[in-house]
């Protein structure tokens, strides 16, 4: 484009007596192309931060990855941890074993089932963070022979207990007495409660001692198997089965994105869908952009003629038509980002202050898995909602600019 041209669209956003409501409508363009950015980007934002957010509270508490036995336990689980850490890309190894259970509380004769597991504290400090997310007592607590307890603090709110009571867990296990067949339990005393945000762990786990649990389940010197902490996590289904492999094989392994897989499934169609959908936003305010240059180019008839008759090829005449769709599309954009950004960048702290005003809370923690509105901002998420929204707008300025250049001076001044 030669500098007239774009001299001449600039002018042609600018507001005149006789084109003031053109100009208005050129506005409500930006405005809507600007609108339908920062939506997207805001939302897209908080998918973004709820994933990361989700993923993060669950491997405080989880392993990145297990390895298991397919029968009854791992028997020889010292000398497979040792080769397990010796194994590159692998950080931590600690033993554990799991099972269900349903919790009995002897004051409060309430009941709830949990999923318990066996652990050595100080080793399952290595793999998880349950130790540093203690509401009430310590994790440290849990000695072998004492029958010590850690439960998720809404699993003691369900059973309505607190540190120093006692619970009995009883087990699928069945023991022969002479009153028959029952159910084998034991008592435990609750030494702490954790809560990692999340409802669903805070609600179903509890944790005891390895040794203790190694007793109630009678499983001996066995254990259900081996909790890994890798370097990087998100190579865990690789690493994890040429772990399997090395130790010769026959073993069961998972790791973190297939145990919770159909969250960050369900996570990443809802972000795939609400990209389509509010896309939709921004091309109807793109598309705007056709009204708006149709009605310039009809507006501008006469101009559009005495530029042909001073000579103006119609090429230039299509690029100063384009240059007005270009930089409406391109400060809508522009303003959209940085609005977007700053939204999202803030969007806790307003969120907040919005429920302190209304003095509600929008998100359960029991529906959600936690209770904030976490935003994260990726870089390549913004720079494609901008390319795509620029791209549309300047592909809604292609047919009024081709109208432009077509128009006739002779018959455009036939009526002036």
């Amino acid at each position: 484009m030669s500098r007239y041209e774009l001299f001449i669209g600039r002018r042609y956003l600018r507001s005149r007596r006789g084109s003031r409501f053109v100009s208005f409508i050129s506005i409500i363009s930006m405005v809507g192309v600007a609108i339908g950015v920062t939506v997207l980007i805001v939302v897209l934002s908080v998918m973004n931060g709820f994933e990361r957010e989700l993923r993060e509270r669950i491997l405080r508490l989880t392993a990145h990855a297990t390895i298991s036995a397919l029968g009854a336990g791992l028997s020889d689980w010292q000398a497979m941890a040792e080769r397990a850490r010796a194994h590159p890309g692998v950080l931590a190894a600690a033993p554990y074993i799991e099972n269900q259970a349903l919790l009995y509380s002897i004051a409060r004769r309430r009941t709830s089932g949990a999923a318990v597991s066996g652990v050595v504290p100080e080793e399952e400090r290595n793999v998880a963070q349950v130790a540093d997310e203690m509401k009430s007592g310590s994790f440290d607590a849990l000695v072998p022979g004492r029958y010590g307890i850690v439960l998720g603090n809404e699993l003691a709110k369900e059973l309505d207990v607190s540190v120093g009571d006692r619970i009995v867990v009883v087990t699928a296990l069945r023991t022969t007495t002479p009153a028959g067949i029952v159910p084998r339990s034991r008592a435990f005393t609750v030494v702490g409660t954790f809560s990692a945000g999340t409802y669903e762990y805070d609600r179903n786990f509890a944790y005891m001692h390895m040794a203790d649990a190694a007793r109630l389940y009678r499983m001996g010197d066995t254990v259900t198997g081996l909790r890994l902490k890798l370097e990087d996590m998100f190579a865990a289904p690789q690493l994890v089965r040429s772990l399997a492999v090395a130790l010769g094989g026959g073993y069961y392994i998972d790791d973190w994105t297939r145990k919770h897989a159909n969250f960050f499934r369900s996570i990443q169609l809802t972000k795939s869908l609400l990209f389509l959908i509010l896309l939709l936003v921004v091309a109807v305010a793109a598309f705007n952009i056709v009204s708006t240059l149709v009605m310039v180019v009809k507006d501008k008839r006469s101009d559009i003629a005495i530029l042909r008759t001073l000579g103006t090829t119609p090429r230039s005449v299509q690029a100063i038509f384009m240059t007005q769709g270009v930089a409406i599309g391109a400060i809508g954009t522009a303003a959209g980002i940085v609005v977007g950004v700053l939204l999202s960048f803030n969007l806790e702290a307003l969120v907040h202050g919005l429920e302190a005003v209304l003095r509600t809370q929008f998100l359960d923690a029991k529906v959600y898995f936690m209770s904030d509105l976490p935003a994260a901002v990726e870089w390549r998420d913004v720079v494609q909602i901008g390319g795509i929204a620029f791209g549309l707008c300047c592909l809604s300025t292609l047919y009024p600019s081709w109208r432009a250049a077509r128009t006739q001076p002779a018959q455009a001044l036939r009526h002036d």
